[in-house]
């Protein structure tokens, strides 16, 4: 199963992992690249609807993420790689500039949404020495 920053979009995302884990094979493997946060955002961006299509708002707590996935039973959960957004990417980009404008968000508001949004990798397996329950 392969997602690239799609599950931070899903209102319920231990059923995304659990369907994901579900519909491997045993041995299966689960490759996420994902936004995720290493602290909460501002109550202003998470309530925003333009930072949820940003994929910003609904993201989750790094390591709530990765507990999510071993708690829908994944096992070797990897995490291959992490990339902080540098403050120039979120000022540049257009669906950004409309949430600084709409949202009021002063040059120390989003240094400090910069500071906490990184791209994670992710690799998991279903163990070939699961026994599903009947």
């Amino acid at each position: 199963v392969i997602s690239n920053c799609v599950i931070n979009l899903a209102p319920d995302k231990r059923t995304a992992f659990k369907e994901a884990f579900r519909v491997l094979k045993l041995g299966g493997r689960l490759m996420v690249s994902d936004v995720v946060l290493l602290k909460e955002l501002p109550n202003v961006i998470q309530s925003s609807i333009e930072a949820y299509v940003a994929c910003l708002s609904g993201a989750m707590l790094r390591d709530e993420y990765i507990g999510t996935i071993k708690t829908a039973r994944f096992q070797e959960v990897t995490v291959l790689d992490e990339t902080i957004f540098p403050v120039e990417c979120l000022a540049n980009d257009p669906a950004a500039q409309t949430i600084i404008k709409d949202l009021k968000i002063s040059p120390e508001e989003l240094q400090n949404v910069a500071d906490s949004v990184v791209s994670i990798k992710i690799s998991a397996v279903k163990s070939t020495h699961y026994q599903p329950t009947i």
